[in-house]
C-alpha cells in the first residue's frame, strides 16, 4: 500500500500526523515517531510563557477540557533541546507557531528559516487560553489573514494554518488565510467549554472556560472539515476527537489529505501507529493501490 501523502510540497511517509501540544518526546518511550507522517511539538512562542494558573485540565464525558495557555520555554530552547530529541527519533517534525501579536509570529518564522529539520510551519491562530493572540487572529478573517500573509512574506517552509472552530463561518477564515498564500490549513482546534467542580462549588479550571477535545467533538470536526474542503483548493488536514482508524477514514473520505490525533494519546500512546496500519488494512481490504484514491470519496 502507497500511504504516502503530500501536504503543501512536504512528503509525508503516511497521513498520520500528532497533534501540537499532546504528543510530547517522551513519547518516544513508548511509540516510534520514525513510523508517523509527522509529529507537531507543543506552540512554540517568542519567549517563554508560564501559562494559565491551575487546574489546567479537567476531563468530560467523551473528552477533556484543559487550559494550558500555550506555556512552553520559548523559541531558543525548542531550538537548541528539544529538536535535536525529536530528530533523533527519526520523527518528520512541523513546528507549531504562536505568538500575541503579528511581530512575534514573524521573528519565529524567521528564526525556523535557519533551522534545518523543520519541514513546515503550523500558524497556532486558534488556541482559545490566551487573552491576546491566538484566537484573536483566529476569529477574524481580515487579521487570521495579515498573519497569514505575513509569515508567508519571510518563511522559506510551507505554512500551514490552525483554524478555530469558534467562528460563525470557518469557511470565510480558511478562504482569507488561502488568499493570504497559506499551503495548507488544519482544522480544528478545541471548542470553548467548561466545567464546574461540585465539590468545590466553583469552575474546575483556573481560567474558568478551557477547550474541548476529544470524541465529543468529531461530528463538529468532521462537519467543518466537509465544508471547508468544498470551499478552499488547498489541501485540509482533518482533526478533532479522532481516537481509531475508523475515525481518520471519515476524514478522509470527507475531504483531509492528512489527519491529526491528540487526545487519543494520552490514553494510547500507540495511537498514532494504530491508526497508520488501519489505515492500510482498509486500502488492502478495498482494493486501493494508493492512499489519495481514497481522499474525498464520500463527498456528494
Amino acid at each position: 500500500m502507497n500511504l504516502t501523502t503530500d501536504i503543501a510540497g512536504i512528503q509525508l511517509k503516511n497521513p498520520v500526523i500528532m497533534a501540537s501540544g499532546t504528543f510530547g518526546r517522551e513519547y518516544g518511550r513508548f511509540t516510534d515517531p520514525a513510523k508517523l507522517g509527522a509529529v507537531i511539538p507543543k506552540s512554540v512562542t517568542l519567549e517563554a510563557r508560564s501559562g494559565n494558573p491551575a487546574p489546567r485540565v479537567w476531563e468530560t464525558t467523551a473528552g477533556m477540557l484543559n487550559s494550558i495557555g500555550l506555556e512552553n520555554r520559548g523559541v531558543t530552547y525548542f531550538v537548541e533541546e528539544e529538536l535535536p530529541l525529536w530528530l533523533g527519533l527519526g520523527a518528520t517534525v512541523i513546528a507549531s507557531v504562536a505568538g500575541e501579536t503579528i511581530d512575534e509570529f514573524v521573528r519565529v518564522a524567521e528564526i525556523f528559516n535557519d533551522v534545518d529539520g523543520i519541514s513546515a510551519l503550523e500558524l497556532n491562530v486558534s488556541c482559545p487560553n490566551v487573552d491576546r493572540g491566538g484566537i484573536q487572529f483566529g476569529c477574524r478573517p481580515r487579521l487570521a489573514a495579515d498573519v497569514t500573509a505575513a509569515v508567508k512574506s519571510v518563511a522559506n517552509k510551507p505554512v500551514i494554518v490552525k483554524l478555530t472552530p469558534n467562528v460563525t463561518s470557518i469557511t470565510e477564515i480558511a478562504k482569507a488565510v488561502e488568499a493570504a498564500g497559506a499551503d495548507a490549513v488544519s482544522l480544528i482546534n478545541t471548542v470553548l467549554g467548561m466545567a464546574i467542580d461540585i465539590a468545590a462549588e466553583k469552575p474546575a479550571l483556573g481560567r474558568v472556560v478551557g477547550g474541548l477535545s476529544g470524541p465529543a467533538i468529531k461530528p463538529i470536526a468532521l462537519r467543518l472539515v466537509y465544508e471547508t474542503v468544498g470551499a478552499i483548493d488547498i489541501p485540509v488536514i482533518g482533526l478533532g476527537g479522532i481516537t481509531t482508524p475508523a475515525d481518520a477514514l471519515e476524514f478522509m473520505l470527507a475531504g483531509a489529505s492528512a489527519v491529526q490525533i491528540g487526545t487519543a494519546t494520552f490514553i494510547e500512546p500507540k495511537t498514532g501507529e494504530q491508526v497508520v496500519a488501519g489505515i492500510g488494512t482498509y486500502l488492502r481490504e478495498h482494493d486501493y493501490d494508493n492512499i489519495t484514491q481514497l481522499i474525498g470519496r464520500a463527498r456528494l
